[in-house]
């Protein structure tokens, strides 16, 4: 992107790229490099070409040779306006004095071009292959991986890399940004901050980004883009211009030489010279009554004042540039503050000079090198040399032998006289002994000027009478230095009226006192003063004619002013032509002399050779005339449009250093410039260019305060044609705005660059003021902002319908699921791209915020359309739609100006009966599945039930995680869903529970009573589901809302109701199986026949055999069975509760039978078998149940003690009648029962 304080950087062509026609003449279209470069040095069509072509052409080539001729005609014009307009900046260059180079504009950053994007792409595609051997993490790859498809591929980001908006600094922003998230969503590690971890994830970006190369070449480009912004020289300016304009090297020299650009006072003059010209012209404007076109009569007037001072302020500036540094850019210090006087040509006598006025000052060096012709001292007599200048101090040589009197000592002095007498004597020591002072040989009296010779020569000494030696002479060598206010310097002939009134030969100088004061002064020898002196202002210098009657002096010239000439003759043709140029500098004349040898040149055919003797700025001249120069180096820069001999470019800051200048110097107005800059921008805006909305800011505020009447420049006149072309400028820029507000994610994508959107749409509200003063109505903007809103929502829906290939293909049946798919699809980019909007773009719409909320409802509008459409095509009895609710709908809930909006609403509207109907489905299938399943219903175990009760329970589950997962908006809607879940699943809990309770009861019941019963894996199941269900109603049964904790109650009280049913199911077929083996024994109560009969059977039987422990396999049995329940009952039911509380009633019940049946037989005494089996019976159970956690509570009641007493009685009793009861008794159990424990 353009940035406003950039310079040039990045490559040795950034001139041509940027800035190619940032001052290229206006000749109706842009000048393209390629014909700048071709016809710069052309000149006329060759004859060769119209020779080939045939005596008779036929009408297609006569057109075709008619077009050839008018191309070649253009490309000449276009490079005479070139040539023209360099020899303008070279001036502008040469001798700035208004403008000074920006030192303060901010470096641009690096811009990437399409091959670089492609580049970039390439290494980070290799790092995600692993072609590098960078080391990264899972995280740092999936960030790569999320910045490479979204950023990099991005259709959008292409668009800006060639229009050449995205810097490497963009790239860099945009994945820190992406990656910040990231990093602090990542849970906290021990001793590695999250800081650490973006450090050096960015260090890895930017190794990835850098790829192979070497980081000293990229220091290298860093160092040369900060140099290129540093201050340019005179020739570095020279050589961006010649670039610019495709102007040749040879064709620069020649107009840098004829232009004497390095020639700091003709420079000077050469300002002089427009700037007079300038107010020549305002008079003749004012005079002929030719004014430009205002808005009101009255500003004509108001005109010719502002040219007046223009010119009055450019000559303030010229004068307060120092005379003897002026030109050079280090010492370029403006003075307009200071310096308020108005500088009137017209008022001379308030700038007359005195001679105390002129003051010079002079450095002069004095070497003396040896003496010639010395022979009549002694060899060995030692001689010196003293010198000095008339009025200063004397300094005097070594000492040497007069067989070598060699020096070669300087002397320096300073003087204020043009012509110093400079005297210098040979002595030798005196001999004799009364001698005071040494003896003169000679001397020697010199008055050198600047214009003397710098080399050695000899001068004849004047000798003493003590000196023999008629012929002595001494080398010297004089330098005396011209003070830079002093022009020139000579020899001349004069006669004037008021000056010089006598024809005479005097030493004249040319001093400049101030930029805009010089005077010709006469001076005498030994005199710092001039003898007379001649002001120059208002006099015109020119080649003349000898004058009769004047003797001396070969070639004359003259200084006219009205009312007084002044007639100058110089010894040679040379020097006339060096004075004249040195005065047409001073006087600032129009008129530029033409010396008479070159005008008899121009008439001779023949092309006589120059004059020898003509100076080197007149060779210059010539060879210039001879290239057809002549006509740019000698035009009027007053006669020249300079507003229109420019386009403009974006600048770097040299150029924006000529072109302040050139702008100023010429006269170019500032609402001209920045309209031409603005109309520039605007062409560069259209054709797909990034322009930086900071530069169009600015020039169109300083257009809209110059239209406007606020005087910017100083400027209060405004011209019909510059208000006119803002009005167009205005709708123009109007038009570009909106259209970069309706694509504001194509034109600024990812925000960048930085702030850009932002100054957009504070540049359109400025844009849309009607002055400068009164401020736009906030609604009048809104409602532009809305409209272009409104169309971006239109647009980008238009582009993600195209990037999704979301279209009605005609004659292809598209499926429902396929239409659904795509919709989903469809769904993603929209919350893609409105998460993208609120991310990159809100910051920017801060003010408007209702609108981006506006724009997003539009947005969601039209894909509501093919929302409806793919919904609308989709079965009754389909339910693959939900992902799509809660794909939209997780993302609307969480934004808070999109929640229960209008999209929002009209997607619960278009869902709420789905969602209902898909309950009731779902209850109606569940109640069925129950009903079914139960009469199929095996129980075999399946995880913590039954396969029916798990069936039930994953669909609940599931049902109220889809619900929950809704995430409904509406809250009393939710509400209902959610009691209508929870009254559905206690409903269907409280089914599955009297069902298996049902089941439960009819198995018991048609199971055996007998100890061979046993507890089947199905009833522990049973009991499983109850304790599922149990488990399964906290979760699917519980609101949160104290009030509706009813449900879960309820159900809760049902199970468990069930299970204490169920469990006296069982402990009551526990007591009946008990029973039966009491009945059994009850045959062997006594006085009975059947224990008579057994009595006898087993005694007469026992003497022959050994008969086993009568009654023990019932014992036996009975303990089997009890143990299996035990265990099967502890290994397959998982409510610990229930098995307790099922062993303590189960062990209760069975002692409270034994103790009955024994109460019954309180006055029976037990048979021993009887006994036997009771003792076993009872002693087991005790043990077994002591060993499942029966508390000691329970086992030793008040019945097990009645039983136990009544045991041990009867054991005793028996122990006494029959003799023993063969190692069974309840005291050896409890002994086995101390033992066990």
């Amino acid at each position: 992107m353009l940035d406003p304080s950039s310079s040039e950087e990045e490559s040795d062509g950034i001139v041509e790229e940027e800035s190619k026609e940032a001052m290229a003449p206006q000749a109706g279209t842009r000048i393209s490099p390629s014909r700048t470069t071709e016809s710069s040095g052309g000149l006329a069509p060759s004859s060769s070409r119209s020779s080939a072509r045939p005596t008779s052409p036929s009408p297609s080539a006569a057109s075709e040779e008619k077009e050839d001729l008018e191309k070649m005609q253009r490309e000449e014009d276009d490079r005479k306006k070139k040539l023209q307009l360099y020899v303008f900046v070279m001036r502008c260059v040469a001798y700035p004095f208004n403008a000074k180079q920006p030192t303060d504009m901010a470096r641009r950053q690096q811009k990437i071009a399409k091959q670089q994007l492609q580049q970039t792409k390439d290494r980070f595609q290799a790092f995600l292959n692993g072609d590098t051997q960078i080391v990264a993490d899972e995280a740092f790859i999936n960030a790569v991986q999320s910045y490479n498809e979204v950023f990099l591929k991005s259709d959008r980001v292409a668009k800006m890399v060639q229009s050449g908006g995205f810097s490497a600094n963009d790239f860099r922003e945009v994945f820190k940004r992406h990656i910040e998230k990231r990093v602090r969503s990542l849970p906290e590690i021990d001793g590695l901050s999250k800081e650490t971890v973006l450090s050096s994830w960015m260090a890895k970006f930017d190794t990835i980004y850098r790829g192979d190369e070497d980081p000293r070449k990229a220091q290298q480009r860093m160092t040369a883009s900060a140099a290129s912004e540093l201050i340019l020289s005179k020739d570095q300016l020279y050589e961006m211009f010649q670039n610019i304009l495709g102007i040749k090297k040879f064709e620069h020299q020649l107009l840098y030489q004829a232009c004497q650009l390095d020639n700091l006072d003709e420079q000077a003059a050469q300002i002089r010279r427009e700037l007079d010209g300038r107010l020549q012209m305002a008079d003749q404007i004012a005079r002929g009554g030719k004014f430009p076109k205002f808005v009101s009569k009255e500003m004509e007037a108001m005109f010719i004042e502002e040219l007046k001072s223009s010119v009055n302020q450019l000559m303030a500036n010229l004068e307060s540039m120092p005379v003897s540094k002026g030109g050079e850019f280090k010492l370029q210090k403006m003075k307009r503050g200071h310096n308020t006087s108005i500088i009137d040509m017209g008022q001379e006598d308030e700038n007359t000079l005195s001679k105390s006025d002129v003051v010079l000052s002079f450095t002069l060096e004095v070497v003396i090198m040896e003496v010639v012709g010395l022979k009549s001292l002694a060899p060995n007599r030692i001689v010196y040399c003293t010198m000095e200048v008339e009025g200063g101090e004397k300094l005097q040589t070594d000492q040497a032998e007069a067989s070598k009197p060699t020096w070669g000592t300087q002397g320096d002095f300073t003087t204020t006289h043009p012509l110093p007498g400079v005297k210098v004597k040979l002595f030798t020591e005196s001999t004799g002994v009364l001698a005071l002072e040494d003896k003169e040989l000679g001397r020697v009296v010199l008055h050198p000027t600047p214009n003397s010779p710098k080399q050695s020569e000899l001068h004849k000494m004047t000798v003493t009478k003590a000196c023999p030696d008629q012929d002595l002479r001494i080398k010297l060598a004089i330098r005396m230095d011209k003070p830079q206010n002093m022009k020139h310097c000579g020899y001349l002939w004069a006669f004037g009226k008021n000056v010089w009134k006598r024809w005479k030969k005097r030493f004249f100088v040319l001093v400049q006192v101030s930029q805009y004061t010089f005077a010709m002064c006469s001076y005498r020898e030994k005199k710092s003063e001039p003898q007379e002196l001649l002001q120059l202002d208002g006099y015109t210098v020119d080649y003349s004619d000898p004058q009769p009657g004047l003797d001396g002096g070969r070639a004359f010239f003259n200084a006219v002013k009205e009312g007084d000439t002044v007639i100058f003759a110089s010894d040679d043709e040379q020097d006339r032509i060096l004075w004249v140029q040195a005065m047409y500098r001073a006087t600032g004349q129009s008129h530029k002399p033409v010396p008479p040898t070159q005008v008899q040149k121009l008439n001779s055919k023949g092309g006589a050779s120059a004059q020898m003797d003509a100076p080197i700025s007149q060779f210059y001249a010539d060879r210039a005339q001879k290239h057809g120069m002549d006509e740019f180096i000698s035009a009027n820069p007053c006669s020249f449009d300079h507003a229109s001999l420019f386009e403009m470019g974006w600048f770097s800051p040299g150029q924006v250093f000529v072109l302040d200048e050139y702008c100023a110097r010429n006269g170019v107005r500032g609402c001209h410039r920045h309209l031409c800059y603005l109309r520039d921008l605007l062409e560069r805006a259209e054709s797909g260019v990034i322009i930086d909305p900071t530069l169009l800011h600015y020039s169109f505020a300083f257009c809209a305060s110059h239209v406007h009447g606020n005087r910017p420049d100083g400027l209060s006149t405004v011209k019909v044609d510059e208000k006119e072309r803002f009005e167009d400028i205005k709708e123009r820029l109007r038009v570009i705005l909106e259209n970069q507000i309706v694509n504001f994610r194509y034109c600024f994508p990812f925000g960048r660059p930085e702030g850009a959107l932002k100054a957009t749409l504070s540049l359109l509200e400025r844009v849309l003021m009607k002055d400068i003063v009164t401020p736009v109505p906030p609604e009048e903007v809104k409602g532009v902002i809305r409209k272009c809103l409104e169309q971006a929502a239109q647009l980008n829906y238009e582009r993600i319908q195209e990037y999704a290939t979301i279209e009605e293909n005609v004659g292809r049946l598209v499926t429902p699921a396929k239409k659904l798919e795509e919709t989903i699809r469809l769904a993603e980019l929209v919350i893609e791209v409105l998460q993208q909007n609120q991310e990159h773009h809100a910051e920017a719409f801060a003010w408007w915020t209702d609108l981006m909320v506006e724009h997003a409802e539009n947005f969601l509008a039209l894909y509501a359309i093919d929302m409806d459409a793919a919904l609308e095509i989709q079965s009754p009895e389909s339910w693959d739609s939900f992902p799509l609710f809660q794909l939209l709908n997780d993302f609307l809930r969480t934004d808070y100006h999109l929640c229960n909006g209008k999209f929002h609403k009209h997607l619960q509207d278009l869902y709420a009966p789905l969602v209902v109907r898909y309950v009731d489905l779902m209850e109606s299938s569940i109640a069925q599945s129950i009903h079914k399943g139960f009469e199929r219903e095996s129980w075999e175990p399946v995880n913590n039930g039954s396969g029916t009760s798990e069936d039930l329970f994953w669909k609940l589950d599931a049902l109220q995680t889809f619900i929950r997962d809704l995430h409904w908006p509406e809250e009393e809607f939710a509400k209902h869903l959610e009691s209508r879940i929870q009254l559905m699943s206690s409903n269907m809990i409280e089914n599955c529970v009297k069902r298996t309770k049902m089941a439960f009861e009819s198995k018991l019941t048609k199971s055996s009573k007998s100890t061979d019963f046993r507890i089947s894996p199905s009833l522990c199941t049973m009991f499983n589901v109850m304790v599922d269900a149990k488990d399964q109603s906290a979760k699917l049964c519980a609101m949160e809302m104290g009030q509706e904790k009813q449900y879960h109650t309820q159900v809760d009280e049902l199970i468990e109701e069930s299970v204490k049913e169920m469990i006296q199911f069982l402990v009551a077929k526990f007591v009946a199986i008990l029973e039966g083996v009491l009945a059994k024994i009850s045959r062997y109560d006594e006085g009975t026949l059947f224990s008579s009969f057994l009595s006898f059977t087993v005694k007469a039987a026992s003497k022959y055999v050994d008969v086993p422990k009568p009654g023990m396999d019932v014992a036996d049995g009975y303990v089997t069975f009890v143990r299996h329940s035990q265990d099967m009952l502890r290994d397959k039911v998982n409510e610990e509760v229930y098995i307790e509380r099922l062993f303590d009633q189960w062990y209760t019940a069975t002692m409270n039978l034994l103790g009955t049946w024994l109460t019954e037989r309180m006055e029976q005494q037990l048979h021993v078998y009887q006994l036997k089996i009771l003792i076993r019976i009872t002693k087991k159970k005790y043990r077994d149940f002591r060993l499942q956690g029966v508390l000691d509570s329970t086992l030793n009641s008040k019945m097990y003690d009645t039983v136990r007493n009544r045991l041990t009685i009867e054991e005793a009793t028996a122990s006494v009648r029959e003799g023993g009861m063969q190692g069974i008794s309840m005291k050896d159990s409890d002994e086995e029962d101390e033992d066990d424990d």
